[in-house]
């Protein structure tokens, strides 16, 4: 259910409290308006924890870059605060053309990651991680589980292929020596990953 907030004194109590108990991690701004993220649940931050491990695996540890659990992403580079998304996984590489502006970043991820949480709608986000140059976006939808994969086509993001419990199609990036897909696991399905020299991991 979304709530408009159209008092300013309630919109700063809200959200200074929100800054306080800190709840506002991966809050955003769309263009001047304030959205409120729900606090992510357990599954949700078990999958972002694993897949923060798995491309740190392959990213950092080959120094091909930096991967970062949520961080800014903004269309500017002065007033950021008032437009900017928090992908749960970012991975800018070495000769990303995203600027590091300390607070922020100034332009797209080379690979965004994206777990769904309930009632959200992530293709919302399309448009402005295109406008922004993101060179690919990794979605992990949790209802129904499936895994999407979209690549910055013409200056649009468009959807590359999808894997499910069911097909287990690979999905192969074409930012990093990677694919992946969706298993069947004990308690979810599980992210299964594949180098290109063989090496495996499950998230």
């Amino acid at each position: 259910m979304a709530t408009l907030i159209q008092d300013r004194d309630t919109e700063r109590r809200i959200i200074a409290r929100r800054r306080r108990l800190g709840h506002d991690k991966f809050d955003e701004v769309w263009n001047g308006v304030y959205v409120m993220a729900p606090l992510a649940n357990i599954e949700h931050q078990d999958c972002v924890a694993g897949l923060d491990y798995l491309l740190g695996s392959v990213v950092r540890q080959s120094g091909l870059g930096m991967v970062l659990p949520g961080t800014n992403v903004s269309d500017r580079r002065v007033g950021w605060a008032k437009n900017f998304r928090c992908p749960d996984v970012a991975v800018f590489l070495k000769n990303t053309q995203a600027v590091n502006c300390d607070t922020h970043w100034f332009g797209g991820p080379d690979l965004a990651v994206e777990v769904t949480s309930p009632g959200e709608k992530i293709t919302k986000k399309l448009r402005f991680y295109a406008m922004v140059g993101t060179r690919e976006l990794l979605i992990l939808n949790r209802s129904p589980w499936k895994l999407s994969l979209y690549r910055l086509t013409d200056g649009e993001l468009r959807l590359e292929s999808e894997s499910s419990v069911a097909d287990g199609n690979w999905l192969a990036s074409g930012v990093l020596p990677l694919s992946f897909r969706l298993i069947t696991g004990v308690e979810r399905p599980r992210i299964e990953a594949r180098h290109a020299d063989g090496q495996t991991w499950m998230v």
